[in-house]
């Protein structure tokens, strides 16, 4: 969606079904034409930021920042892949030795012998360079916390400018289903520890918009 202004003050985000790739799925019950207004949406956003960083609330914030954590389905994926490289590797090399011990000629199993052990090295190196990452505490989500500044009066101000790095430090991510009227809210701030490279935290909420006139 992009931004227009529409009535001179209103501010408005739009998707277009134009826009779209033709032979989209998404277009098989996208309007024409969708548009969302930005007043609709902010005030709820901003109550639900404000709630979950009040100080009141803080606590339970990060107890619930800290419990989301989950580890990337890539990484978990490509380093479930090499551990089964590397176990069919040497299951392979095992095999091809008790098979020379059992009489074959070695000259004949060399080549095999040779890509085995070299799948192993490889998977075994894979493994050695993506060690499993590490989970962040609570002490650190706190510092993330405390690196936001005062939430509270950046939400009262309303500055677009303190909004808009408030909402980036927040990795705010919105997602708008015009049938429901619904928009799905995820803040999904990073945390950097000096013991992690960096986890992505994330908070949930959905937005029931006012009807429209």
């Amino acid at each position: 969606m992009h931004g227009a202004v529409i009535r001179k003050t209103e501010v408005y985000y739009r998707c277009l079904a134009r826009t779209i790739a033709p032979g989209s799925p998404v277009l098989a019950d996208h309007p024409r034409t969708v548009n969302l207004r930005e007043v609709d949406v902010l005030d709820s956003l901003n109550k639900w930021i404000g709630h979950l960083f009040a100080p009141d609330n803080v606590d339970g914030t990060v107890r619930a920042l800290v419990g989301s954590q989950t580890d990337s389905s890539r990484t978990k994926n490509s380093r479930e892949g090499a551990k089964q490289r590397l176990a069919d590797a040497q299951t392979q090399v095992r095999r091809l030795q008790d098979a020379i011990k059992a009489g074959a000629d070695p000259a004949a199993l060399v080549e095999a012998i040779n890509d085995a052990q070299a799948t192993r090295a490889a998977a075994q190196a894979e493994l050695d360079n993506s060690p499993e990452p590490a989970a962040i505490g609570e002490a650190e989500v706190y510092a993330m916390v405390d690196s936001l500044g005062d939430v509270g009066s950046a939400l009262k101000e309303a500055k677009p400018e303190s909004l808009g790095r408030l909402y980036e430090n927040l990795s705010i991510d919105l997602k708008y289903e015009p049938h429901a009227r619904t928009v799905e809210a995820t803040s999904a701030p990073r945390v950097v520890s000096v013991r992690v490279r960096g986890r992505t935290c994330t908070l949930f909420t959905r937005v029931l918009l006012p009807e429209m006139g």
